[in-house]
């Protein structure tokens, strides 16, 4: 046994530094790991470090491949030490280049997140950094994954044409879809245009109404008033006519219909709907001064239309923004249909006449 040792004295000594080195280098991680957790987690209480663990466990499976191909060496002729060599030296650059890339990742993305937060604190519009800080991480990642290839010979070419300036958008060209490269210009052109931003109450259609809450550099996301998260395409937002209530003036006129019946009293309806209209909490008074001086009502009331059985009664009403006049629209629908009835305003419902012919007048 002594002679074991004293033969083997070196190697031993080699494989316990390695073993000693690997046990200290993961020690090490974990307790970086621990002061970064700690850092983010004060900094971002409510989010899930991902980027902090995934470091953690590159780092330490990296010690323990390194470790064992080390050890490795020891088992090994001459001419597979070589080879295990530059093998080591790759394994070790690819964990460099994974660790360099989600760190740099992780923290331009907190830096764009600070930058957002203050945006919004200051009431100014955050839509270009959210956009910028998708195609910063999509950038910073692309750049690690094109470094890496970088060290295989077959692919070094490829990744060198792209690293090369030109060859990012030929490389991206080629790969990426029509559907995709549209989605991506679309995008790039509601940054640019805004023709909304991240925070507006938008109609796309009928069934797509709700406020912008995130522009990728695929989609926008639009959170109905049902909650339920709207998933759009750019490149198809980009042709739709939509409607933004945000843009511009906040302000909106809503319009009250009744279809009422021929028997009804006309005057007596408009002077319902007038009357609901301007005593209702939420209503905006959007005379002129010349208006108001003039003795023009609140409320304009009018019949706008002569239909085949009803007749079509409008209150114009304003209101200072979307959502209050979606609420006034409700209220004024209910307590004006209560005062109808109250009054003896009838609504008008379709009618049809039905003419039955005896059998025999048909045959003759």
């Amino acid at each position: 046994m002594i002679e074991f040792f004293q033969t083997y004295k070196l190697e031993l000594f080699y494989a316990l530094s390695i073993i000693g080195g690997v046990i200290l280098l993961r020690f090490l991680t974990n307790i970086l790991h621990q002061w970064m957790l700690n850092k983010k987690l004060k900094k971002y209480p409510d989010e899930t470090p991902k980027a902090v663990n995934w470091v953690k466990r590159i780092l330490n499976a990296l010690w323990l491949v390194l470790g064992f191909m080390a050890l490795c060496s020891l088992f090994v002729d001459e001419e597979k030490y070589g080879n295990l060599r530059e093998d080591f030296k790759l394994i070790l650059y690819l964990g460099v280049v994974a660790v360099i890339t989600i760190v740099g990742a992780a923290s331009t993305n907190m830096w764009f997140k600070s930058s957002i937060k203050r945006k919004v604190a200051h009431a100014e519009d955050p839509t270009s950094y959210k956009f910028l800080s998708y195609v910063a991480v999509i950038g910073i990642y692309f750049t690690g994954i094109l470094f890496g290839l970088l060290a295989f010979p077959s692919l070094k070419g490829v990744a060198q044409t792209a690293l090369g300036g030109a060859g990012v958008i030929a490389l991206i060209a080629g790969v990426a879809s029509q559907e995709a490269l549209a989605n991506l210009v679309g995008g790039i052109f509601i940054i640019s245009f805004k023709p909304f931003r991240v925070g507006d109450i938008i109609k796309v259609t009928d069934t797509m109404v709700g406020t912008v809450t995130d522009i990728t550099l695929r989609h926008t996301i639009i959170r109905s008033f049902e909650n339920k998260m709207i998933v759009i395409p750019n490149s198809i937002i980009n042709k739709e006519k939509l409607v933004n209530y945000d843009l511009g003036e906040l302000k909106i006129c809503e319009r009250i219909e009744f279809h009422i019946t021929y028997e009804s009293n006309l005057d007596l309806a408009k002077q319902i709907m007038q009357e609901e209209c301007e005593k209702h909490p939420l209503i905006l008074d959007n005379r002129s001064s010349v208006d108001k001086s003039n003795g023009k009502p609140m409320v304009r009331t009018g019949l706008i239309s002569i239909n085949e059985s009803s007749l079509t009664v409008r209150a114009w009403t304003w209101a200072k923004n979307f959502d209050d006049a979606f609420n006034m629209r409700c209220d004024l629908l209910e307590s004006v249909k209560k005062h109808f009835d109250k009054e003896g305003v009838e609504l008008a419902y379709p009618h049809r006449t039905l003419i039955f012919k005896n059998k025999e007048e048909v045959k003759s």
